[in-house]
């Protein structure tokens, strides 16, 4: 597939009714715990007792936005004696969602305190010519604006390359896992669909050497009164009925192999795509950070001299790469939504397979 065809692709699934559904569905739950929760700048130096009822709201929204939700996936597991790996992907599935949902957390925190950056722009503007760094009040403002954000905390910092590298290596660890039952299963499938197959040639030799019998009986048979003719004919229609019966059934029915097989397979699929969304995350995320560490360091550098050409320059700087930033951000943050439908979806296509 062309790289131009891939690009159309990922655009396409921006335009999606379920795209659209899921940032709505995100959007206006942030919207719900920001009335009670300040989302400001200043979130990122809350206490303690804050962080355990964001935490409490993390999970809660991580609930409300997973399909089908885990209680109903918490049943069947309990009740249909799922295999290990099935659960294992489920389990993984959820643990994604949730960090799916710690990271977009993450972005609003960015967001926000990208706003005391762009006070500070503002307020530089405002400056007049040969205004005093110690004495003018916007000077004095842009300083404490650069100073608050050079304290805040980097929100992307909370998932370390080290854990996104771990949490790489454990998902192509069951996708390995995966990928070999299924193949496993599938060999099994093939071998009990040519036993069954060697054992209909069996059957229809065996019958082929009692017809032969039965023919040159019913032959007598005939000569002697045509006795044994109907009893034939009984013989004939009862085996066509079983055969057309058993093709009947063999359509409608998989084995229990087969089913397992397509279960494995779907999850494997899952897990494929939950790396390469990670991977691509993972990326994203780093760029960022590298990024909001360097103007940190460079605000730093600016309030710490405290003079008005490095101070107008620095925010110059900001200007000019701001708008490049926030596109990276609104990429990461696209590439999550994109990351939860892609759960859901094969979290959904799982279910359907198991209960049918």
């Amino acid at each position: 597939m062309s790289k131009s065809n891939v690009n159309e692709e990922y655009k396409e699934a921006f335009r999606t009714n379920s795209y659209i559904e899921i940032c709505k569905k995100v959007q206006g739950q942030l919207e719900r715990e920001s009335t009670d929760h300040d989302n400001g700048p200043s979130s990122s130096l809350s206490s303690s007792s804050s962080s355990s009822s964001s935490s409490s709201r993390h999970v809660h929204l991580s609930e409300f936005l997973l399909e089908p939700c885990q209680e109903t996936l918490d049943d069947i597991i309990e009740n249909l004696n799922l295999h290990q790996l099935l659960v294992n992907y489920l389990e993984i599935s959820l643990e994604a969602c949730r960090l799916c949902e710690l990271l977009l957390k993450n972005v609003h925190n960015v967001r926000a305190n990208y706003c005391v950056i762009k006070n500070a722009i503002k307020q530089m503007k405002k400056l007049p010519d040969g205004a005093s760094w110690n004495t003018d009040d916007h000077c004095l403002a842009v300083y404490r604006n650069l100073a608050s954000f050079v304290m805040l905390r980097n929100p992307l910092s909370t998932i370390t390359p080290l854990q996104f590298h771990e949490l790489h290596e454990s998902r192509i660890l069951l996708f390995h896992r995966l990928t070999s039952k299924c193949r496993q299963t599938k060999r099994r499938t093939k071998l009990r669909k040519w036993i069954k197959k060697v054992m209909r040639y069996v059957l229809v030799g065996a019958c082929g050497a009692l017809v032969i019998p039965l023919l040159l009986l019913a032959i007598h048979s005939m000569v002697a009164g045509m006795v044994a003719a109907p009893g034939l004919f009984v013989l004939g229609s009862l085996s066509l009925f079983l055969k057309k019966l058993r093709v009947a059934k063999k359509k409608l029915e998989k084995t229990e192999y087969e089913r397992l097989g397509i279960q494995l397979d779907i999850a494997a699929r899952g897990v494929y795509i939950l790396i390469n969304d990670f991977d691509t995350m993972s990326r994203l995320v780093q760029r960022l950070h590298d990024e909001l560490e360097h103007k940190k360091f460079v605000a730093d550098i600016c309030v710490r001299k405290g003079k008005n050409e490095i101070l107008k320059e620095v925010l110059r700087e900001f200007q000019i790469s701001g708008s490049c930033f926030l596109e990276q951000l609104e990429e990461l943050e696209k590439q999550i939504y994109l990351c939860f439908l892609d759960i859901n979806r094969s979290r959904r296509l799982l279910l359907e397979e198991i209960i049918n």
